[in-house]
């Protein structure tokens, strides 16, 4: 039976795995289907995304996931793979936050300023060349298999040019069917879409 590990999006505000992941109804889905899932929450204000794996890992099973990761919570997936490659044997970023959207930069900018992070610490969550928190040279070294699936349609979050780059820049990757977000509104039509996409990828003979 496959291990599941969610993780969730935001950055410094109320976003949780309660309101990302179980009341859009993708835990419950994904159990149905037979895989046992986890859906910690995700450090708190965290100083930095090494800071969030160090936080994750000690929640985690002894042997290799899959993990299903949104928006920002990505950068936190990506980064637990680098850190612990033999922990995550397949990657799912849905929905990647875009780096360099001029507006969304100074609002999350002024968020965490306003909820007390330093200048530096601000900076370093925000940077990024194609994801928050990785290089383009440790995407490109990545091996394991990773299914990318963009928000449909884009906002200025969640822009397609990021789901394009990390595709041509991961050596093994899937795109996937895109959805809206979860936390939209609009997401419920779109769910039974991503259980089978999330369920067909994670499920692959390699």
């Amino acid at each position: 039976m496959t291990t599941l590990l969610l993780v969730h999006g935001g950055l410094w505000d109320d976003m949780d795995a309660e309101r990302f992941w179980h009341e859009p109804g993708i835990v419950a889905g994904l159990e149905e289907r037979g895989f046992t899932v986890l859906a910690p929450d995700r450090l708190p204000r965290a100083r930095s995304w090494l800071a969030e794996v160090e936080h994750l890992v000690p929640l985690l099973p002894s042997g290799p996931l899959s993990v299903v990761a949104g928006s920002n919570g990505c950068s936190v997936a990506v980064r637990l793979a680098l850190t612990c490659p033999e922990r995550v044997d397949r990657l799912v970023l849905a929905w990647p936050a875009s780096v360099g959207e001029a507006v969304v930069d100074v609002r999350t900018r002024r968020g965490l300023t306003e909820l007390g992070a330093s200048p530096r610490i601000a900076k370093d969550l925000l940077s990024g060349e194609v994801l928050r928190g990785a290089t383009e040279a440790e995407l490109t070294g990545m091996k394991l298999p990773v299914g990318v699936l963009p928000s449909t349609p884009e906002n200025p979050v969640h822009r397609r040019r990021t789901s394009l780059a990390l595709c041509s820049l991961l050596p093994h990757p899937s795109e996937l069917p895109g959805t809206p977000e979860p936390v939209r509104r609009d997401f419920g039509p779109y769910l039974r879409s991503f259980l089978t996409s999330v369920t067909s990828f994670v499920s692959e003979v390699p």
